[in-house]
């Protein structure tokens, strides 16, 4: 047996450490109150967006928000985006992920900490299990204890309970998608749709896993966010942070001893299980880290009891803390290069957002050329075109339209199915729809001077004028 071989029977049989179960204790404080606060208004606006009404005239749905797969529009209270504004979409993911970089760059991780739906919906199904069984010492005792009627029937309760947040939250997600009247019914009476009940199995099923048993593994192993965060911060960031110059050397105290010539941390380890992903603050900023401050709550209850100052874990710069650690007063910097380009961008993306969303025609055109044959020579010597002609009217009422053709002198047109007289079209567009209509454009054999000769499709409304002008291309033989 060589050196190699006696190397590899050393070996650990597993190398890599079981995933342990993180039951975090419960505390009290200002972060924990500015956490409740936001996950109460987070999902009750989340809940009670798809009853919220809004009057868009008749025939046009009142939900305020409402993305509408069949009529392939999506509405948001007095904006209606239609299916070829997709660009629309593209603008506001730039701006959401601008807007967590710029929070990233002033306030660390404060999304993940208070803000992601799988942060609040993990406080509340802890929630559950803390008025079910109890704080963490009970729960930790619940989960050693061997399966029995007691321990069986309270694990039921809380998975029930689970259950039914979970099939909440899945209701919030696929009632914006439906009136929610009608859908509602439906969903409990067993007659919607096989892809409603797919995205409810989907959406409430994942909140049940990854809330009720991932939870900080999801943070920490699956969430991109958690691997390129680093990236958006420097040493003006607020970030959640263990004073080292005050609080070592560490060590156990009794209540009233005194603590000349030691540091304020007395080893008690609140910080440590008050958090939801295990991180011992005091090793420094980890990935873990999600930035919730409930250690701060936890480690400010310690020092209260203690009689010392607060603030021995804080919510601060870095350069913030390294001053302090030095004795000097350092001001945290917020506007900075990366906070200015971020803002900036947010600004410019949304103001041209806002430029198109409110000077956009309510009147587009979309042409396609007749593909086989491109032309034809009529008997006259005349030579035709065919065009399928779409009409865009996002109007609510329908239009009066008059369509006529210029760039070629003397081309005449012929809409199927509709009047004509003196070279121009007259036809009625339908309110809030698509129209598509077969166009034919005729023009004589001395006006095609060229393979493609371009024209111009003259399109008005009757009613108020408005004027769409389309570039097109006439077809005849080489000359």
């Amino acid at each position: 047996m060589d050196a190699n071989d006696s190397a590899v029977e050393k070996l650990p049989e597993n190398l890599y450490e079981e995933t342990k179960r993180i039951h975090p204790r419960s505390v009290k404080g200002t972060f924990r109150n500015i956490k409740w606060g936001i996950i109460t208004v987070m999902f009750a606006f989340w809940q009670i967006g798809p009853f919220l009404r809004w009057q868009r005239g008749e025939g046009a749905p009142d939900q305020a928000i409402l993305v509408d797969m069949a009529g392939r529009r999506a509405y948001f209270f007095f904006i209606e985006i239609w299916p070829q504004e997709v660009y629309y979409l593209t603008g506001l993911l730039l701006i959401a992920g601008l807007t967590l970089f710029l929070m990233s760059s002033l306030a660390g991780r404060v999304w993940c900490g208070f803000l992601c739906f799988q942060t609040g919906y993990t406080d509340l199904f802890m929630l559950v299990e803390r008025v079910v069984v109890g704080d963490r010492g009970k729960r930790i005792a619940l989960d050693r204890r061997p399966w029995d009627a007691d321990k069986l029937a309270r694990k039921l309760v809380i998975w029930t309970i689970w259950a039914l947040i979970s099939l909440d939250c899945g209701l919030g997600f696929v009632l914006y998608f439906g009136d929610v009247y009608t859908m509602l019914p439906e969903i409990f009476t067993g007659d919607a749709g096989a892809g409603v009940y797919t995205f409810l199995t989907i959406v409430g099923g994942g909140c049940f896993l990854m809330a009720g048993w991932m939870r900080e593994q999801l943070c920490i192993y699956m969430c991109p966010y958690a691997r390129f965060q680093s990236a958006m911060l420097d040493e003006h960031s607020m970030v959640v942070a263990y004073e080292e110059w005050r609080g070592e050397p560490r060590g156990a105290a009794r209540k009233n001893q005194s603590f000349e010539g030691r540091g304020h941390c007395i080893d008690c380890r609140a910080c440590v299980v008050a958090c939801p992903t295990g991180v011992d603050i005091r090793m420094g900023s980890q990935m873990a880290c999600i930035g919730c401050a409930l250690c701060i709550d936890a480690c400010n209850q310690m020092m209260d009891r203690y009689n010392l100052p607060r603030g021995l874990i804080s919510y601060d710069s870095q350069v913030a803390l390294d001053g302090r650690a030095a004795g000097q007063a350092v001001k945290t910097k917020f506007v900075r290069f990366r906070t200015i380009i971020y803002t900036v961008s947010i600004v410019l993306i949304a103001g041209m957002m806002i430029y198109g969303l409110s000077s956009r025609s309510t009147l587009e055109v979309n042409i396609l050329h007749e593909r086989s044959p491109l032309y034809v020579q009529l008997g006259s010597g005349d030579f035709r075109n065919g065009y399928t002609y779409k009409v865009l009217n996002m109007d609510r009422q329908e239009r009066h339209l008059d369509l006529h053709a210029e760039g070629i002198e003397g081309a005449q047109i012929d809409v199927v199915g509709e009047t004509v007289a003196d070279g121009k079209a007259t036809f009625t567009s339908d309110g809030d729809s698509v129209g598509t209509f077969r166009i034919y454009v005729t023009a004589p054999e001395n006006a095609i001077k060229s393979h493609a000769t371009p024209f111009t499709f003259v399109l008005k409304d009757l009613e108020n004028g408005t004027t769409v002008r389309s570039t097109a291309t006439f077809m005849g033989p080489d000359k």
